[in-house]
């Protein structure tokens, strides 16, 4: 996934109507250590800091409802990677003005986009959600800029810091029944999720039906088949009130985990 990343920057700055320096540079992911030494001009996009995003980090996983079962999808972590970029002209006049040039090119192409846009999405990226924020940042581990290149034995030179927020899966959705309960375990805490079904006398699904959870002023509509679900809950005594459109609501008294055999899908009369 992280390669990915790097394919799409590349990407980014690879995509037609680039200014000519910027658009014949070659894109390379090295270490600019002494020994970097390119044969031709070249941006260099190196990955030096890899860390969760704690500012958009989200312990609440999302629920997906069809055909009677509830799939959890734990929540993605987010990564922010950073690279440092730079520029290394190789031939002609007056090469700090050249690398200078090339810098104020990439800056101007990675300013765009506050989120990276799906067509430059590569490999695994193609398709994710949230969108990818990218902004151009101070690279928190350069608090020396002048030490950071000592200890590559480079001298220092100007750079640009970029930081992209991914997410990555780290555990696969669990699918259960929505009739039943489900425990989940996050940061050691217990909560479940709930789900059942709501049906007239006759057993039939009831669409569209008012679910509110009257203990936490949580409501929801049930879907096609009648299914509803609450997540995040902890354990105790808790109401259904449930209403059918146009109609009296009625009330149903549950216990989360259910008691042995039970379940919460109620029949409206």
């Amino acid at each position: 996934m992280i390669r990915d990343l790097s394919l799409t920057l590349q990407a980014l700055l690879t995509q037609p109507g680039l200014p000519p320096e910027l658009a014949t540079a070659r894109i390379v992911f090295e270490r600019p250590v002494e020994q970097f030494n390119p044969q031709q001009t070249a941006i260099d996009l190196f990955l030096y800091d890899i860390r969760e995003n704690v500012e958009l980090r989200d312990n609440e996983p999302s629920i997906e409802r069809r055909n009677g079962q509830a799939t959890i999808i734990p929540p993605p972590l987010r990564v922010a990677c950073t690279y440092l970029i730079t520029a290394w002209p190789v031939g002609g006049t007056e090469l700090a003005l050249q690398e200078q040039r090339l810098l104020g090119q990439v800056l101007q192409v990675l300013s765009r986009y506050p989120t990276i846009p799906e067509p430059f999405l590569q490999g695994s990226l193609q398709g994710q959600k949230p969108s990818l924020p990218m902004m151009i940042t101070a690279a928190d581990g350069l608090k020396s800029p002048a030490e950071f290149w000592t200890s590559l034995g480079t001298p220092l030179r100007a750079s640009i810091a970029v930081t992209i927020t991914i997410a990555m899966v780290t555990s696969e959705p669990q699918i259960s029944p929505l009739a039943l309960t489900h425990e989940l375990r996050f940061n050691g805490a217990s909560t479940f999720q709930i789900g059942g079904q709501v049906t007239d006398t006759n057993n039939q699904p009831i669409v569209n039906a008012t679910v509110v959870l009257a203990e936490n002023n949580l409501s929801v509509a049930t879907d096609s088949e009648g299914n509803f679900g609450f997540s995040l809950l902890a354990s105790g005594s808790y109401t259904l009130r449930v209403q059918r459109p146009g109609t009296t609501a009625q009330t149903f008294p549950i216990t989360v985990p259910a008691l042995a055999n039970g379940n919460y899908s109620v029949r409206l009369t």
